[in-house]
């Protein structure tokens, strides 16, 4: 059984026969849409919705009244024949008002249609697809796909290539054919990155092919999340609280100087963060979040920091008064790590004998970044027997730090190389005479162990002034700002 000839609506009562559905089925497959003249949508099911329509012109050229002829006079007939006529006339109605309704809104996200359609021409339909592909590169492919000719697509995507840019990344496109008896056609097409920023399209009459550049709207918005340290780990609580997990890291990176993230906070402890987003015109976010805004509180002490831009232009922590945060030494060198064994005499788990622990160990995964507690030059980077791989760091100061049991070293760790403070110089690991991953961590003050922990790092810490600090003071406004604006 054959499918029926799509349904015109200006064929109704006339006894010519409806165009044929050619142009719709000259689609390829993939891309073959519901079609239907002056560019409508036709039903997806034609002979159902021609039915009723079809079935009221019939019972019109049945019964046609004459000119000032009064109904019949049978009250029974009155009853059959109104109703009957009423709901013919509803069917038809109801079937012209499917049949000619408005094309769907396009989704939030898609470029908004800048190019002005063509008139249709008598016998052309439009067909719209939407499509996203992973670059510009598939531009000419997914138009030949479409039906358009490969010369046209050709000349499509290099127009389009000149006005977009030559930047790689994901694409959205918005593709408008016009199909008629000269095949398939570019009508226009609005191509889009992720930004807002792409390229309008339009054919005209003539069959030249045009391609303008559309600017991208981007805005900045800064959001806040708070939340309750559990009893799991401050990760683990900063997503429940709903902080992007690509922030984490530089929330403890703020309070390198101020908190020891394994010892010095528990249950209860509360932390808010504010974050900056780029957002296109649709408000979807563009690039990497920024944290600009991280503050902590636990019994013995609160801090609260605003990431700002130096005059030497780089970026730093500084509380609100404009002081940087930056110390001679970092309290710990790794992020988030668990101590698993302090400074001072113990049991040793593998000679079994009481001796003195001269460091902290610091236990997390195989892989963990070790940072550079300050700015030194590098003493010593090699295996050194039960230390596994040791990397001995000699600072401005003539302190010494040693990092031992490492997995590995970076490729630019070697004896006299200069590091400065917080460079990663190697992975936490297991080697040498080692129970587990850790990195066991020592401080040598004029040739002699102290306690890690107990350092003093106060010293160091700039302050902004004059016109610098008026920016910062902006900067710290515009971020309380909408932190006020946000209900916890």
């Amino acid at each position: 059984m054959t499918d029926e000839p799509s349904f015109d609506p200006k064929s109704w009562g006339k006894t010519e026969p409806t165009p044929p559905r050619s142009s719709s089925e000259a689609l390829p497959e993939a891309f073959r849409g519901i079609v239907a003249p002056s560019g409508q949508p036709a039903s997806p099911h034609p002979t159902e919705a021609i039915a009723p329509a079809r079935k009221a012109g019939e019972q019109k050229a049945q019964k046609q009244p004459r000119t000032g002829e009064k109904p019949g006079s049978s009250a029974a007939a009155r009853s059959l024949i109104g109703p009957a006529l009423s709901l013919a006339i509803l069917g038809a109605g109801a079937a012209a008002a499917w049949l000619m309704r408005a094309p769907p809104i396009p989704a939030a996200g898609d470029l908004p249609e800048t190019a002005a359609a063509s008139p249709v021409a008598p016998g052309e339909t439009r067909s719209v697809r939407r499509l996203v592909l992973a670059g510009p590169a598939d531009l000419r492919d997914a138009l030949i796909a479409a039906g358009v000719p490969a010369a046209e697509a050709e000349t499509a995507t290099r127009e389009t290539g000149k006005a977009l840019g030559a930047a790689a990344g994901e694409i959205r496109m918005i593709l408008t054919l016009a199909i008629g008896g000269d095949g398939t056609h570019i009508d226009r097409m609005e191509v889009s990155r992720l930004d807002g920023s792409g390229a309008a399209v339009t054919r005209d009459a003539a069959g030249v092919i045009t391609a303008s550049a559309v600017a991208a709207e981007l805005s900045k918005q800064i959001r806040v999340v708070s939340g309750e340290l559990d009893a799991d780990s401050f990760y683990s609580s900063a997503v429940s609280a709903g902080l992007i997990d690509s922030l984490i890291p530089d929330f403890i990176n703020a309070f390198a100087f101020d908190f020891n993230l394994a010892s010095e906070v528990s249950p209860g402890d509360t932390f808010e963060v504010a974050y900056e987003t780029t957002v296109n015109a649709a408000g979807d976010p563009v690039g990497e979040p920024q944290l600009v805004y991280a503050s902590l509180t636990t019994p013995a002490k609160s801090r609260t920091l605003y990431r700002f831009k130096s005059p030497e232009g780089e970026f730093g922590w500084y509380d609100g008064n404009g002081a940087s945060t930056v110390r001679s030494f970092m309290r710990t060198p790794v992020d988030g790590a668990r101590i698993s064994s302090k400074f001072g005499m113990r049991f040793h788990p593998v000679l079994h004998y009481n001796k003195l622990h001269g460091g902290t160990d610091f236990a997390a995964p195989i892989g963990t970044p070790i940072f550079a507690a300050g700015n030194a030059v590098v003493d010593f980077a090699a295996m050194k027997g039960p230390n596994g791989n040791l990397t001995v760091l000699r600072h401005d100061n003539g302190w010494q730090t040693l990092y031992l049991h490492q997995n590995m070293f970076m490729p630019d760790i070697a004896p006299g190389a200069r590091v400065i403070q917080g460079q990663k110089i190697g992975e936490i690991g297991t080697t040498g005479r080692s129970t587990g991953p850790h990195l066991h961590y020592e401080v040598h003050v004029d040739g002699e162990r102290v306690d890690p922990l107990e350092i003093k790092t106060d010293s160091g810490r700039k302050a902004l002034e004059g016109s610098v600090l008026a920016a910062f003071r902006q900067a710290r406004d515009r971020v309380d700002i909408a932190r006020a604006q946000y209900v916890k």
